[in-house]
């Protein structure tokens, strides 16, 4: 399966520890294409349904419902654990991807 930056997919996140996010849910891919083409491995950042306005969040709409990029609990998974795509970002979700990304991991 092809992964594309930017996109939904469904994870299985499972095995977990501690305060990581659990179990199969939404994340949005943060690897670049070139990665994602040649590696076994994927970055992506969790959504999550219910989310206090924070720094590292990035509020997305999609199929009509409200949710949270987050960005502060990016992990890589193996690809195995994509279960399938559920669409993509919006211009305007990406933007602000990118800009949470620059103000929360570089100077």
């Amino acid at each position: 399966m092809e992964i594309m930056q930017y996109e939904l997919v469904l994870v299985n996140l499972d095995p977990t520890i501690g305060s990581e996010m659990k179990k199969t849910r939404s994340c949005a891919v943060i690897s670049p294409n070139e990665m994602n083409k040649y590696l076994q491995t994927i970055v992506v950042a969790p959504l999550t349904s219910n989310s206090k306005v924070y720094p590292t969040r990035v509020e997305i709409k999609q199929t009509k419902k409200k949710g949270w990029i987050v960005i502060d609990q990016i992990r890589t998974v193996d690809r195995t654990r994509i279960v399938k795509k559920l669409g993509n970002l919006t211009s305007s979700e990406i933007e602000a991807v990118k800009n949470v990304i620059m103000e929360t991991y570089v100077e």
